[in-house]
């Protein structure tokens, strides 16, 4: 049992802090504040390779482990949460592309996703279907070579830069509904497929968070995802374990920002001729937020190890889960240790308060995470301990 980092990881870790210290810190204040979008960011990425970081080698992907896939998103989220989105949805429906799409698909997208020329996202939840994605109304109909795709979707991350879109629809009218679900990829530019406004947002810029309209919008019948129909729930429920890691890693990387900045702020901060830090209500604070976040970091990771075997349905959501409240904890603890400082926008605190409550919701909220840890238990698919 080894909890540190291998070489190469820590190696990773310093380029991926190095970066994020130099070149998004400085200037993601000023940018959230503005909405301008980090399009230097994202050069940055696609020079990193970072968005070939769940792609193949094969396909020119660095084919990343799963530790270090979690340490992008701590890293990157320490530094400003909202461009982790830029990856993290690109990163799942690449992986999705890689472990089901056919031959033809893999070789035709793959090889320009990994470098970044092009870019996914994935587009699942609807108005009126996001817990509930067998509710989805996105139909898909047969027509000769072709399939004809009518259907609304939101809150979709890189909705305006996403060529192809992995669409979830329904392809037949079945019951159980997920057996009639399938996944299809969607080219930018495709007659009829629209991305609507931007949603306004309390958190989590930097990146677009878009409505996504497709009115009779025509396919061929090779944009099914790995060419048969009915496998897109399960595709689909495949990412967001690996999704709620990512969820995860982001989620432990706020926290650790709010963690070092409440503690940087109670050293400097002086009261009654002391700095805070000296009191012992501000030291229970921080004893809490560090033991809070190593507990979830070592959670994470674990989870992330787990997912190299196979499928990791409780813990993953296990770490999600466990990761975005302590979130939720940390953000606001160090807005106390502020005070009316951590209210102000000149204080990193403020925007990290904000950014929080999307860990909670995204990926499934945690009362979801909840009920899955559960019926997995339960069922006798998971355990607790060794």
């Amino acid at each position: 049992m080894d909890f540190e980092l291998n070489d190469e990881q820590r190696l990773f870790q310093r380029t991926l802090r190095e970066f994020v210290d130099s070149e998004i810190v400085p200037v993601a204040p000023e940018w959230e504040r503005t909405g301008r979008y980090p399009a230097e960011i994202v050069d940055r990425f696609r020079q990193l390779g970072l968005f070939g970081i769940t792609i193949p080698e094969e396909y020119g992907g660095l084919a990343l482990d799963r530790v270090s896939f979690a340490l992008v998103f701590e890293e990157i989220a320490r530094g400003w949460m909202g461009v982790a989105g830029v990856l993290g949805s690109h990163s799942l429906a690449a992986w999705m592309i890689a472990r089901y799409g056919t031959e033809e698909q893999r070789k035709a997208y793959l090889p320009d996703l990994a470098t970044g020329a092009r870019r996914t996202g994935i587009a699942l939840t609807e108005p009126g279907a996001g817990t509930d994605l067998q509710g989805i109304r996105t139909r898909a109909v047969r027509d000769g070579d072709h399939y004809v795709v009518n259907g609304t979707k939101t809150w979709i991350t890189n909705a305006r830069h996403a060529d192809p879109m992995p669409v979830l629809v329904k392809t037949s009218i079945t019951e159980p509904a997920h057996r009639g679900m399938s996944l299809i990829l969607v080219e930018a530019g495709t007659p009829g497929y629209t991305v609507g406004r931007d949603l306004p947002k309390l958190g989590y810029r930097g990146t677009e968070t878009c409505e996504v309209v497709l009115d009779d919008v025509r396919v061929p019948a090779s944009a099914l995802l790995g060419g048969t129909e009915g496998r897109g729930m399960q595709q689909a429920l495949s990412a967001l374990e690996l999704g709620r890691i990512n969820i995860a890693a982001r989620a432990v990387g706020v926290s650790q920002c709010a963690y070092d900045a409440a503690l940087a702020y109670s050293r400097e901060r002086h009261a009654f001729g002391r700095p805070i830090s000296d009191f012992q209500a501000i030291q229970l604070k921080l004893a809490d937020m560090a033991t809070e976040i190593q507990a979830a970091r070592l959670l994470t990771y674990w989870a992330a190890v787990r997912s190299e075997g196979g499928a990791v349905t409780a813990e993953a959501a296990m770490a999600k889960y466990f990761a975005s409240e302590v979130a939720l904890r940390t953000t606001m603890e160090a807005m106390r240790v502020h005070g009316g400082y951590g209210y102000s926008q000149e204080f990193v605190v403020e925007r990290l308060y904000r950014d929080a409550p999307l860990m909670a919701i995204g990926e499934g909220t945690n009362d979801v995470q909840r009920m899955v840890i559960a019926r997995s238990l339960v069922a006798g698919d998971s355990t607790v301990g060794w």
